[in-house]
């Protein structure tokens, strides 16, 4: 037996993740590596290296497994969506299991997600039991680099091993190496799950496996470099690859699958000479070559964002940080804060780059040919939930996966729309989807029924040009996309037959409650995209609809009623029970992630909207505390923010710093990281509010890098809990109003690209002026 003594070297800083021995499970330990199609858990057992891979379109079910619908019944159910209303009408409400039977459809070869398997690297045994102790074992993750280094020392040689996933190379690379020369000695193979067949051939050291999945026929490859200096390489039994004392090996990985985001076949070219041509090009450079390149990418991105309230280098290991959180050290609770919010970056990095499929719910990190909930992309918040940080904390080319899926989904949405609802134009899915075009129901009562979902994907689209102000992307991209949506809902609607007002039938809160008419959400999220099209389809000069939609707006059932306990309503009808404390929030949509509900303009609404959250209570799983942390931001409560996040980090946090539904589940990660952006800046009230939810515990920091929509990137710096430096980054000229917790007239105005003072139209704590196209504008504290 191998017997593991830690290492006591302090962390490098507090950007990294790291454990004193081996993964003893997976999800809880595992630390992840991943290029956007790529993923890779690192569990650095000595004997026995396991590197799970995955590959994003490796997926069961779906077109070539038996049965697979895309959701959609046979014939059209206009008329039964026609009864249902109907009943709902004369009943007041149905029961979700009714609706299940009426709408609901039974899954079919819907398919999951898949491991692609293990590299398995298996060290040749020590020849005494002294020397198989090993001592000073550090697995640690680095978020600056998108490394992981596991080092060790045995019978007197010190190891390493270095893991990193490059998106400019395409593979996962990997350098075993030790401090004395021919130390290293390993066997090599590829495992995969039984569900599938393999072949395996080895040729000049490379490794290549390929086979089909048993459900639907998909090809896949995964092709496997070995590259030694010194030593010996040798195949045996065939179909393994055994090194005999080297001084060093580089691992190169690629895998693929002939997977096409095409409806209606999903197939395209077999993966084996793209392949083979990247681990070639890969395989003519020096680890240290692919280290770079991937660095100066990762980099790129991960560098433009960097938070400091007051972190410190640790000498804990990560599950030791977290276990001490909020027990009396300030310095180790804003270390892990601090990290946390970077994880969520790094996570993104890693798991959507262009090119690839979006974020599903566990990223792209999967060990398992079941996995929950098939790893997919639910659309009632989950998927959206993944990329609410690509725009705040400055990475926005990461929503492309997401726009170039979204846009994938149209055609059979079209399909989806015209057989599950009877509406003849437009596009929409319902509570979830596949790689294969799903955008039918399943028939699960608790939730099924969602056909806001596209409505709330359009979002996105119009955020992203509000960020950036790229106005090409808006006419040729974003509004294309949401007048289909838009005209989904002009046919859908239907008037309300107590007040007239154009609402949703049958409408669902998820999920818990009735089936009914106009529950506040589905309201709520038709609004926004029927108000955001209106935007652009003023904008783009589309007079015509523009008006269509204007007609609809003007007698739409907005969704925000207060009830009788003075909380935001759930429902049409004032049936909220004010001790209910389910984790779906869905109802305070128009306050986050919309942007209906503000201090400014609607302070009835957020106190509403405030005695409904606290009502719903801190708890819940661990998306549904990320979203919290949102919206109590949004309600410019920084300290009952801060609690939200760190109950996430006490109660639905892993040892590795994944969030746990349980289980593993992403979205709170991406989540919580965009929350600490939102109690930082907030500019989606047409205006620039700095530090809105600063909390008690965050006196002194600063943040650089957030961006804001108009195109602007901001820097700030606060001491006790003020303002005292903001540095506001332009590309257009607009009128730039800003908000700050004391009188803007204490603040003075720098052009520093031309160096010259400004004048601020000031107005208690906000104030404007004008920027001149691209800049830079410091704002700094007079006096301080």
């Amino acid at each position: 037996m191998l017997v593991g003594v830690a290492s006591s070297v302090q962390a490098a800083g507090g950007e990294s993740i790291w454990f004193d021995a081996p993964a003893a499970d997976w999800e809880r330990e595992g630390l992840p590596i991943g290029n956007g199609a790529l993923g890779a858990v690192i569990a650095g057992d000595v004997t026995r290296d396991r590197i799970q891979f995955n590959e994003k379109t490796l997926w069961t079910g779906g077109p070539g497994a038996q049965g697979y619908d895309f959701g959609w019944p046979q014939q059209a159910q206009g008329d039964v969506v026609a009864q249902v209303r109907t009943t709902i009408n004369e009943q007041g409400s149905i029961t979700p299991e009714d609706a299940a039977k009426l709408l609901g459809h039974k899954i079919t070869a819907y398919g999951d997600y898949q491991t692609f398997g293990d590299l398995i690297i298996d060290s040749n045994k020590n020849d005494s039991d002294v020397k198989s102790v090993f001592t000073n074992y550090r697995r640690e993750l680095s978020l600056s680099d998108a490394q992981i280094n596991v080092s060790y020392e045995q019978g007197g040689v010190r190891y390493r091993r270095e893991y990193l996933a490059s998106y400019p190379d395409g593979v996962i690379a990997i350098k075993y190496s030790a401090d004395q020369p021919a130390s290293i000695s390993f066997t090599a193979s590829v495992q995969v799950p039984d569900n599938r067949s393999l072949a395996v051939a080895i040729d000049q050291g490379r490794i290549t496996a390929s086979g089909k999945l048993h459900s639907n026929g998909l090809q896949f490859e995964t092709q496997i470099q070995l590259l030694n200096q010194g030593g010996e390489l040798a195949v045996i039994d065939g179909n393994k690859l055994q090194v005999t004392a080297a001084d060093s090996v580089v691992i190169l990985l690629a895998a693929g699958t002939d997977y096409a985001q095409s409806y209606p076949k999903y197939r395209g070219a077999h993966p084996h000479k793209r392949l083979h041509k990247q681990l070639n090009k890969a395989s003519k450079k020096s680890f240290e070559q692919l280290q770079a390149t991937h660095r100066a990418d990762y980099q790129t991105l991960f560098d433009r964002a960097a938070l400091d309230i007051g972190q410190k280098p640790q000498s804990l290991t990560t599950p030791k940080l977290l276990a001490g959180y909020k027990k009396g050290d300030a310095v180790l609770d804003r270390t892990l804060e601090a990290t946390y919010f970077q994880f969520g970056r790094y996570l993104l990095i890693s798991s959507s780059r262009p090119g690839s499929l979006p974020a599903n719910l566990q990223g792209v990190w999967n060990n398992s040919i079941t996995p929950p909930w098939n790893a997919d992309y639910h659309v009632n918040i989950n998927l959206q939930m993944n990329y609410w940080l690509a725009e705040t904390t400055n990475l926005p080319e990461l929503t492309a996966p997401l726009f170039d899926f979204v846009d994938s989904l149209v055609v059979p949405g079209t399909i989806a729309a015209q057989k599950v609802a009877g509406v003849d134009k437009g596009w929409t899915l319902f509570l979830n989807t596949n790689i294969w075009g799903f955008t039918g129901v399943i028939d699960w009562p608790t939730a099924f029924w969602q056909p806001e979902a596209a409505a709330w994907l359009a979002q996105h689209y119009y955020e992203h040009y509000l960020f950036s102000g790229d106005k090409k992307f808006l006419r040729n991209r974003a509004y294309p996309l949401m007048k289909s949506a838009s005209e989904f809902w002009l046919e859908f609607l239907v008037k309300d037959p107590r007040d007239g007002q154009w609402i949703v039938s049958p409408s669902f809160s998820p999920e818990h409650g009735p089936f009914t008419r106009a529950a506040a959400m589905s309201q709520q999220i038709v609004f926004d995209l029927l108000r955001n099209t209106h935007e652009a389809a003023l904008l783009t000069g589309d007079k015509k609809f523009a008006q269509a939609v204007q007609e609809k707006l003007a007698n739409l059932d907005r969704g925000m009623r207060i009830g009788s306990w003075g909380q935001l309503q759930e429902w049409k009808e004032d049936i909220d029970d004010p001790k209910n404390e389910h984790r779906h929030i869905s109802h305070l949509y128009a306050l986050h992630p919309g942007r209906d509900i503000n201090a400014r303009n609607t302070p009835e609404l957020l106190a509403a909207a405030r005695t409904t959250l606290n009502a719903r209570g801190d708890g819940g799983t661990g998306w549904s505390q990320a979203w919290k942390v949102n919206m109590w931001a949004r309600l410019l409560d920084g300290n009952r923010a801060h609690k939200v996040l760190g109950e996430q980090l006490q109660r639905s946090t892993l040892s590795n710093l994944w969030d746990n539904h349980p289980p593993f589940q992403i979205d709170g990660n991406f989540g919580a990281s965009a929350g600490i952006a939102e109690m930082l800046l907030q500019s989606h009230g047409d205006e620039l509010h700095f530090l809105p939810a600063l909390p008690a515990s965050w006196p002194s920091g600063s943040v650089t890098g957030l961006r804001a929509r108009g195109g602007i990137t901001v820097d700030l710096q606060w001491h006790k809990g003020e303002l005292t430096q903001a540095r506001i980054h332009t590309q257009h000229a607009q009128k730039i109003n800003i908000r700050t917790s004391r009188p803007v007239a204490e603040f003075t105005l720098q052009d520093v690209k031309h160096g010259k003072s400004l004048g601020i139209k000031a107005e208690g704590n906000s104030g404007s002026f004008a920027a001149q196209g691209t800049g830079t504008y410091l704002l700094s504290s007079s006096g301080r």
